[in-house]
């Protein structure tokens, strides 16, 4: 695989709300396709979602991998809406892939385009502030308005 088909600069930024209450999960979310299985269309973000969702269940292993997941919870409504990569397995680590490591089902969750600081353009991943520059700390009281204003 070439290293421009692994790059992910030009993606767009999306704020992930929960499909069943609204609830905004993450600021930082792209969507993103299943290693083992490219048909599957999911969301990911590269940071844990603070004070939005949980754990909920065992552990467990997909027949297709070996990764190690666990199921996330909204918190506000209770239903699964993705799961935490706990331990990638060797193959995909190796493959192409973003680093993320928190998933959201595309049937749980809906992503709404960020804009960048101008307000016109959409946020590309490549522009969007490191982790210690970014002010988004507790988006979980902000509306889906505020966003995409």
């Amino acid at each position: 695989m070439s290293a421009s088909s692994c790059t992910f600069e030009d993606r767009c930024v999306a704020v992930l709300c929960c499909r069943f209450c609204q609830q905004v999960l993450s600021s930082r979310g792209m969507k993103a396709v299943l290693l083992a299985d490219t048909d599957i269309d999911l969301y990911s973000t590269d940071i844990p979602p603070s004070g939005t969702v949980d754990f909920i269940g065992s552990c467990y292993f997909t027949e297709i991998c070996k990764c190690k997941l666990k199921n996330i919870a909204c918190l506000k409504c209770g239903n699964i809406v993705g799961y935490h990569v706990i331990s990638p397995c060797k193959p995909c680590l190796l493959s192409c892939n973003n680093g993320h490591f928190w998933m959201f089902h595309s049937q749980a969750v809906f992503g709404i385009n960020r804009l960048d600081p101008s307000g016109v353009n959409v946020l590309l991943w490549g522009n969007l502030p490191d982790l210690e520059e970014s002010t988004d700390e507790d988006m979980s009281c902000i509306s889906e308005e505020e966003y995409i204003r």
